[in-house]
């Protein structure tokens, strides 16, 4: 019973994104918000920026398709995860362009946008962890309640955040290898996994 009604919420969640309009640069895109993101079971749920103009936007399924995906691919291992026992999502459900059609970094207005969705799904799904990819992720979640998390001084550690538990990390974006470098973030994914198994 419970399930069914989870599934429900969600499919409503789904139905409300999809009318969703606030966003003029966004118009006509898709919103990346369906049974692809993974399980709405799961006690893990990732949170990205924004869906890729190569990745998401062209997939529907949230890091799949683009260089960002390949490397969330290869770092999920080192959680020993799979994609079916996790939910993976955006700051923003759409991807924002810049005039030239490029991937550009969505704005505080559109991330307080879709913060409506985020928070609900984060309600439907009660994770036991929330996993922040990058400062954009770190935002939202500012949005629905206020935090003190700061990517550079909180990566790898668990964080208190309401009733969650905030884990943030890097993005996994060739862009964030400046930050963080990829040994870093495999053993940021690697200490995910030892957590949720010491959880169990």
């Amino acid at each position: 019973m419970l399930h069914t009604y989870k599934r429900r919420k969600f499919e409503m969640l789904i139905e409300n994104a999809n009318r969703c309009n606030l966003c003029t640069r966004m118009y006509g895109r898709i919103r990346v918000l369906s049974e692809k993101n993974g399980n709405i079971h799961s006690r893990v749920i990732f949170i990205g920026e924004a869906p890729g103009r190569l990745g998401a936007d062209r997939t529907g399924i949230p890091f799949y398709g683009d260089q960002a995906g390949k490397n969330f691919e290869r770092l999920l291992q080192f959680a020993g995860l799979k994609r079916e026992q996790v939910f993976i999502t955006n700051a923003v459900l759409c991807n924002p362009r810049n005039e030239k059609g490029k991937n550009t970094a969505p704005t505080k207005k559109e991330i307080l946008n879709c913060s409506i969705h985020l928070s609900i799904l984060i309600d439907i799904i009660r994770p036991e962890f929330i996993v922040p990819l990058g400062r954009y992720a770190l935002n939202s979640l500012n949005i629905i309640e206020a935090h003190n998390i700061e990517l550079r001084q909180d990566v790898r550690k668990l964080v208190k955040w309401g009733n969650y538990t905030v884990i943030p990390m890097y993005h996994p974006s060739p862009r964030s290898v400046i930050f963080r470098n990829i040994n870093e973030q495999k053993r940021d994914f690697s200490f995910l996994g030892e957590i949720i198994r010491l959880r169990g």
